[in-house]
């Protein structure tokens, strides 16, 4: 982790009570000397996600989902970004098996993530305006990031989930930097118009409670977990 991107860092709740190290550390050892024949497809197009498992030391091949996100409503953060990494791995799984290309020695990893702000929950920005309100809004202020993380085991049709959070704090950020990162795009293809890893955001980062892979979309913790999971019987 970069060491700026955070001045207090503790480890963030996880849904799912992770092992202790030395334990753990022995079964995924193990899981990934028993699965090295298993296939790994991440099901997302995010640059992010994709260099997090390429840093795990996994290779993978990438499938894309097409869904309405906005047709999948939940109350609570926790809910929605589950519902969604499960339409995601239900329309990759369908999409392979129409094609003829469902390998059964395959792990799909899903995930989502969605910003809370105030109680409110924000995904992907639809507009410039949105975009401003969005980050304006944590301009000296702090947001919470919930991001969820779905395998799927296409021989057992054993699925693992589970959800972290973790908490970003921000100094001001200038109305020069807003409008830059507006006008690049780059807030529109993330949760909540939040990229803490891009050069424009990150001098403004002034704390991230929690996990800096959770914000920036898979959990590594909580994704080594999940796929030693569902490669048990």
């Amino acid at each position: 982790m970069n060491t700026a991107y955070a001045a207090t860092f503790r480890t963030a709740h996880l849904q799912t009570t992770l092992e202790s190290g030395t334990e753990f550390e022995r079964k995924r050892g193990m899981a990934r000397s028993e699965s090295s024949p298993i296939k790994i497809i991440l099901g997302s197009s995010s640059m992010a996600r994709k260099e997090i498992l390429a840093e795990m030391g996994y290779e993978f091949t990438v499938v894309t989902a097409e869904i309405d996100e906005k047709s999948i409503r939940k109350d609570k953060p926790e809910d929605l970004v589950m519902a969604l990494a499960e339409a995601k791995a239900e329309a990759i799984r369908s999409r392979l098996q129409s094609a003829g290309q469902l390998n059964p020695t395959t792990l799909l990893i899903t995930a989502d993530t969605v910003v809370v702000y105030k109680g409110s929950i924000r995904e992907k920005p639809s507009s410039k305006e949105e975009a401003r309100e969005f980050i304006k809004g944590y301009s000296g202020s702090h947001a919470e990031v919930v991001g969820s993380v779905l395998i799927s085991n296409l021989k057992t049709g054993i699925r693992k989930g589970g959800w972290d959070r973790a908490e970003v704090y921000f100094h001001d950020i200038p109305d020069e930097v807003i409008d830059n990162l507006i006008e690049e795009g780059i807030t529109f293809n993330v949760a909540g118009g939040l990229m803490l890893e891009h050069p424009l955001t990150l001098p403004f980062v002034e704390a991230v409670v929690g996990a800096t892979d959770t914000v920036m979309g898979l959990s590594k913790a909580l994704t080594e977990k999940l796929i030693w999971e569902a490669q048990q019987q």
